[in-house]
């Protein structure tokens, strides 16, 4: 069994020492393999908030990573670095690819860029990435757990938050579970769930799962909630493409992260 640790929303430039540090044990005594970082990574896309980042990232110790940029990861106020050179931060401190793929024997995670220069908050994916990541995912091998990694949520659970709304959700939903996609992980809304989308929306071909994680270690803590994180249980023996999703908050009374939720997750339509 291996384990990956699913982080969103961290915005450093507002983080809270306590919870940092917290997340760095958890990390620590879990030993995942891969971490992947659904955007907003800084508040305010500040060279010293990428520099912070990066160095929690260095001190979780987790041998593999993936990254994405969230809207707060382009420079708001600075207009011409905006408009010119938006990711020039971002990638001083995790790279040039945008779109970066994790891959492994037992697990395929593909990240989606759905920031836009001209966006503010919003976000989109095109038809171009959306068929780009489809091709992808018909590629995986039988046994790899299948991700695909967004920002902006492709589901909501609550009428408030629809206007946060991945522009081209619906295509994508339907292409990538036709395509054989297993979990979509999101953030933004700093709302921690995990939805099975066959529940949620119609004439879905397969199981497909929407897990939302909430903001990693940010004082902006939204919907009564704690800080929030993901763990994904894979890689089980003689059980492809099976996993279990743990949501764990963060406690203030013990500074500890707690697991308050587990869902189990088998694959049991045909593969693709």
């Amino acid at each position: 069994m291996r384990v990956a640790l699913h982080i969103s929303d961290p915005h450093f430039g507002t983080e809270r020492a306590r919870v940092v540090k917290a997340l760095e044990r958890l990390a620590h005594s879990q030993a995942p393999t891969v971490v992947i970082l659904s955007g907003d990574i800084t508040q305010r896309a500040r060279n010293v908030e990428f520099n912070a980042a990066s160095a929690f990232m260095d001190r979780l110790a987790i041998p593999s990573r993936l990254v994405i940029a969230g809207n707060h990861d382009i420079p708001l106020f600075d207009l011409a670095t905006r408009l010119f050179r938006p990711y020039l931060r971002y990638k001083r401190a995790f790279g040039d690819d945008l779109e970066p793929i994790h891959e492994s024997s037992e697990l395929l995670v593909i990240g989606v860029r759905t920031t836009r220069r001209y966006r503010h908050i919003e976000g989109e994916v095109s038809v171009r990435q959306i068929e780009r990541v489809a091709q992808r995912l018909k590629q995986a091998a039988q046994d790899q757990l299948r991700i695909v990694v967004t920002h902006q949520p492709v589901h909501v659970t609550h009428a408030s938050d629809e206007e946060h709304l991945l522009r081209g959700h619906e295509q994508a939903i339907s292409k990538w579970a036709e395509a054989g996609v297993d979990l979509i992980l999101g953030g933004h809304i700093h709302r921690p769930f995990i939805c099975g989308l066959h529940d949620r929306v119609a004439n879905m071909p397969r199981q497909v799962w929407a897990v939302q994680a909430g903001t990693a270690v940010s004082s902006r803590i939204r919907h009564d909630s704690s800080n929030s994180i993901n763990l994904i249980r894979h890689a089980f023996d003689g059980m492809p493409r099976h996993c279990v999703v743990e949501r764990w908050d963060y406690d203030d009374d013990s500074d500890e992260f707690i697991m308050i939720e587990n869902r189990v997750m088998q694959q049991v339509a045909p593969t693709v």
